[in-house]
């Protein structure tokens, strides 16, 4: 054989490996996916790696999204037995369970009710410094009743807690509680606090913008969220505000041109977060474009949303 081309061939197959082996997956590739939204390409990632504690978690937060109640508890309960000591595991095995808890029988929300509460205790006392475990403990206490382990001086109690780690936050709670308990202006007041100390206040104005669509208090609801959009647009971590914005407009049935517009900035941002997730995203703008009547973008929007999320029940449920 020529010299030369023995020489070249052996300088392809010594340099460039990695254009003939391809790089296994990384739990860091299935986070990534799932925060964009791409839930079937996160799954496929998981799907290729070793089980571990943290493979299960991540399978539990894709599922969860997906609205998979039962099977995302099932994958973050084997997160939590594989690693009993992650204050997050147990936070997302929480989370799972109280959808669960929302949708069963009494008998069955009871006995959910308690795991829950032990859970986010659990993600609570492990990890102290979180400002999201304590922030689920004290809704937890606020909103559940008595006989689960529910109670507002337990949940002052978080607050002045998360006081000390999340100033914003606490007041955001300390609203919460006052708001169950009819305490309209103080609630409001809160909030107003929270959206002064929070250094990216876009989520707060959200907080403040449901609280007065829940008072029917349109023109300040309408307010609350120009905000939103005016903040969103100088903050790229600010897209979940624009998704929470829009779901307060859905809810309240009311400037859908606005919540269109909303979603669309969301799906747009390259920065977006599982919390606000994008195929359920895509899903809202199809339904808000087919209530207009423009049949083929909620078309697209659908398939866009499907895209991302074969399996998603509601958008293969849908129908434009």
């Amino acid at each position: 054989m020529n010299a030369l081309l023995l020489a070249g061939m052996l300088s392809v197959l010594v340099a460039t490996p990695s254009q003939t082996l391809a790089a296994p997956p990384t739990l860091q590739q299935a986070n990534a996916a799932l925060q964009l939204g791409e839930a079937d390409r996160a799954l496929s990632l998981l799907d290729a790696l070793p089980a571990s504690a943290e493979s299960h978690n991540l399978r539990c937060r894709v599922l969860y999204a997906l609205e998979q109640w039962d099977a995302a508890a099932a994958e973050c309960e084997q997160a939590v037995r594989m690693d009993s000591s992650n204050a997050l595991y147990h936070l997302w095995l929480g989370r799972a369970l109280g959808e669960k808890a929302d949708r069963a029988s009494f008998l069955s929300a009871y006995s959910l009710g308690k795991r829950v509460r032990d859970e986010f205790e659990a993600a609570a006392r492990l990890n102290p410094q979180s400002p999201e475990a304590l922030s689920d403990l004290g809704e937890f206490y606020y909103d559940a009743p008595s006989i689960v382990g529910g109670g507002d001086q337990k949940a002052y109690k978080v607050a002045d807690d998360l006081a000390r780690i999340a100033p914003a936050r606490a007041h955001e709670l300390r609203g919460r509680i006052a708001e169950s308990r009819k305490d309209f202006s103080t609630a409001e007041d809160e909030f107003k606090k929270a959206i002064a100390l929070d250094p990216h206040p876009a989520f707060q104005w959200t907080v403040i913008a449901s609280f007065y669509r829940r008072r029917s208090r349109w023109s300040d609801m309408d307010s609350a969220l120009n905000d939103v959009v005016r903040l969103a647009q100088r903050d790229p971590h600010a897209g979940v505000a624009l998704y929470d914005g829009a779901s307060t407009l859905i809810a309240a049935r009311r400037n859908p041109s606005l919540a269109v517009h909303m979603l669309q900035l969301y799906l747009g941002m390259p920065i977006k977060s599982e919390e606000a997730p994008a195929f359920t995203a895509w899903l809202r703008l199809a339904r808000l474009q087919a209530q207009s009547g423009d049949l083929a973008a909620a078309r697209a929007s659908r398939a866009q949303a499907l895209s991302l999320a074969p399996t998603y029940k509601p958008a293969l449920d849908a129908s434009f």
